[in-house]
């Protein structure tokens, strides 16, 4: 470890070591803790699988800044999660229309993508009840995703946490 906080790599560690696990160690012995490290992966990922396309940045800026968190560690779980939000979108709207007890809309990712790309007005007007069964469906689910990642997380950041200030010290 340099004065500045970066850690020295010997070259043969591997990719994941270098570029993942190594600055989110570095992360843990610059007055990050352990428990917002934690805090920040949970609520990123929550925020990331907001089923409306274009959205997640903004909304993981946003409940960052509000609650303190590290934007950079937010907005990479962003980009990571983005093919997760896809696979998502339609669950959660099916799940939407049976908490609504509404009927099952015929759609696709495909077929949102087009109408919206072809006339964004139309397309709120005619999946503007689809929105809001995905965003039930999601606004229930969010705090669970939280709970589960925070209470999962907490105590492995933490040995990870214990186990680098032991190797710097």
């Amino acid at each position: 470890m340099t004065s500045s906080g970066t850690a020295i790599t010997t070259g043969k560690e591997s990719f994941w070591r270098r570029r993942v696990v190594g600055p989110l160690l570095v992360q843990l012995t610059q007055g990050v803790t352990p428990d917002r490290i934690a805090l920040t992966v949970a609520v990123g990922t929550a925020c990331s699988l907001l089923p409306f396309l274009g959205f997640t940045s903004l909304m993981n800026l946003g409940v960052g800044l509000w609650l303190r968190l590290n934007q950079p560690i937010l907005q990479t779980l962003n980009q990571l999660l983005g093919p997760v939000q896809l696979a998502l979108i339609l669950g959660y709207v099916r799940v939407g229309e049976k908490i609504w007890r509404a009927e099952p809309m015929p759609l696709s990712i495909g077929i949102l993508l087009k109408a919206f790309k072809d006339d964004p007005w139309a397309f709120v007007q005619r999946f503007g009840w689809t929105g809001v069964h995905a965003a039930t469906a999601w606004a229930l689910s969010a705090p669970l995703i939280v709970a589960t990642l925070y209470y999962g997380l907490r105590p492995v950041l933490r040995r990870l946490g214990t186990k680098r200030r032991r190797v710097v010290a």
